[in-house]
């Protein structure tokens, strides 16, 4: 059934805002933008957008979706058996979706679980967003998230884990640069894989055809995967001059993550409930991430909206709220709305989502207001007026 969403502002992804401006949309695809003048005889369902902007559903490039963002959701996960886990797993996409986020990008889940979640919403079983997997995080031994990930050391079985994962059915490859806050035993500033190992997987992927992603918080490892040819580089913390200017050169996307910390950072009750491995570290990570993306966006680089949804504090269903702490970060309002649209379509290769353009799937958020004045408009759910999937209402109690 036609349905035309019209009355208010229309920000498409990529241009300012424009007003006096009609969606249309048929079985789940966008099929007309048009002059309001054009829709005077429409006589199907109407969606009154009025006093609002009408917007692409937003896209998290970076969520773990067996995971629940418990102080030591590690430890939650463990404990699941692997039928819990899917079943949780699709509860929290589902959340996801409900808080105008209509596709995911899972950086790393457990025994390949999140495949199954993927295949039920992506397939339209269930309602959900569309969702993007890398399988088994690569890491080398005793590196970052070795308890779950595919441990591999040398060119050779790097190569061979990066085929692995291909071959169960990733999506893109996740490979880990450094070290991180959430493995025991490990320093965030460490590099891991050397760069000969690190290329070689990255190499290997776009061999397949397949995008590359890496887990890189110390300046050796975003250098390394960076100078690899990785295509993002996920949370980055501890970039440098030199980190910011190899990125730029070679087109590299930043996820920056700011939500991972951001509860952590403002709450000293939240912080100390959680594990001592994890609160010796935190001292020396807190509060880099936003100083990072500040010096990487004022050089011109490339931005991606993710959040790390899953890690401690960091919840399914307020993902949008990253967009808040990335303006208040330095990047304008209209950037940070493009990093969550267009630009994490691209980054995560979705050329029919992320933007409001005729053909593009149907996949929309309707917020008060305009988000390119007031940011809080798209990432507070409050002022989210309706989700579309695939021209479908999400229900709220999702």
């Amino acid at each position: 059934m036609e349905t035309l969403l019209m009355g208010g502002r229309v920000f498409d992804g990529v241009n300012t805002p424009s007003d006096g401006t009609g969606v249309l949309v048929d079985g789940g695809v966008i099929t007309r933008i048009a002059p309001a003048a054009e829709f005077e005889s429409f006589s199907g369902k109407r969606i009154d957008t009025e006093g609002g902007t009408v917007m692409p559903g937003l896209i998290d490039c970076h969520v773990h979706l067996c995971l629940g963002g418990e102080g030591d959701p590690r430890a939650m996960r463990e404990a699941m058996n692997p039928g819990s886990l899917v079943l949780s797993g699709l509860k929290r996409a589902q959340q996801t979706l409900a808080g105008g986020i209509t596709a995911v990008r899972d950086c790393g889940g457990k025994d390949y679980l999140e495949f199954a979640i993927r295949d039920a919403c992506n397939s339209g079983a269930q309602l959900g967003p569309t969702i993007r997997a890398a399988g088994k995080m690569i890491c080398m031994t005793g590196g970052h998230g070795n308890g779950i990930g595919r441990v591999a050391d040398g060119v050779d079985d790097v190569v061979k884990a990066v085929r692995e994962q291909i071959h169960a059915g990733s999506d893109f490859v996740k490979l880990m640069a450094t070290g991180g806050v959430l493995t025991p035993g490990v320093n965030p500033e460490d590099a891991h894989f050397t760069y000969e190992e690190i290329s070689s997987g990255i190499h290997e992927a776009h061999r397949f055809n397949k995008r590359t992603a890496s887990h890189a918080q110390g300046t050796e490892g975003i250098l390394n995967a960076t100078r690899g040819g990785v295509d993002s580089i996920e949370h980055g913390m501890f970039r440098t001059d030199e980190c910011v200017e190899e990125m730029v050169k070679r087109g590299t996307y930043l996820v920056p993550t700011l939500a991972a910390g951001y509860k952590i950072e403002n709450d000293e009750e939240l912080r100390a409930s959680l594990p001592p491995f994890v609160l010796a570290k935190l001292g020396r990570v807190l509060g880099r991430s936003a100083v990072s993306l500040k010096l990487f966006y004022d050089a011109g680089g490339k931005v991606a909206m993710g959040t790390d949804a899953g890690v401690p504090f960091c919840m399914h269903g307020e993902n949008a709220l990253e967009l808040e702490y990335m303006v208040e970060a330095g990047m304008s309002a209209i950037d940070a709305l493009i990093a969550g649209t267009s630009n994490a379509a691209d980054l995560v290769s979705l050329e029919h989502e992320g933007r409001l353009v005729e053909g593009n799937a149907a996949d929309i958020l309707v917020v008060d207001g305009d988000p390119t004045d007031d940011i809080r408009m798209a990432a507070r759910s409050e002022n989210h007026r309706l989700v579309l999937k695939r021209g479908v209402p999400v229900p709220e109690a999702l």
